[in-house]
């Protein structure tokens, strides 16, 4: 397998996680990285299932210990990123890495990666639809909606030709069969 790494980005709300849940059905050879966060659990959320979940205390302790590939302060307190562990986890099985992780994270894993990684970066087709699927998602108060707005536009100028592939999703299953198309592509190297 070559150590291989898949990374998929977006802002909230451009559909990325449906993207990627579909990827991992079809391709069983990839494995999920789970990322670590400082946030609580929402929902129905369990540790080592969607996330590792740590105090913001712990968090700033393993950073300080090395044990972040990468990491980012997402906003003010709340951290993300990706464990060393969780790469070795996988790479033991054989298996390639999927990521589901942010404009500014998919951007350091495709730099720290190189080669081994292709990058895709998945966006809405207008922030007036983004704006659609944050509101319908109901998981947000409209404070935060707009806050994820504003960080989703300041991504995309950030990631301007920083990835290897750009997915629009307009359509779902144009989305769905782009992004077969670009892994199996990837994965055949």
């Amino acid at each position: 397998m070559d150590n291989k790494v898949i990374i998929f980005s977006a802002p909230s709300g451009a559909g990325k996680s449906t993207i990627v849940n579909h990827i991992l059905s079809i391709h069983p050879e990839l494995e999920f990285s789970i990322s670590a966060t400082s946030r609580a659990p929402r929902g129905q959320e369990v540790h080592g299932r969607e996330y590792y979940f740590f105090s913001t205390g712990e968090f700033r302790k393993m950073i300080e210990e090395n044990k972040f590939v990468e990491y980012e302060e997402v906003y003010s307190g709340s951290f993300y990123g990706t464990l060393k562990s969780e790469i070795d986890r996988i790479w033991s099985k054989g298996h390639a890495i999927i990521f589901d992780i942010d404009v500014k994270g998919g951007v350091n894993l495709k730099r720290i990666f190189g080669d081994k990684a292709c990058s895709i970066l998945i966006q809405a087709p207008s922030a007036e639809i983004l704006r659609q699927r944050l509101t319908g998602r109901g998981t947000d108060s409209p404070e935060a909606i707009e806050k994820r707005l504003a960080k989703a536009q300041s991504e995309m100028e950030f990631a301007d030709g920083k990835f290897d592939h750009v997915i629009i999703n307009d359509d779902l299953e144009t989305a769905f069969s782009e992004a077969e198309k670009i892994i199996s592509t990837f994965m055949s190297k």
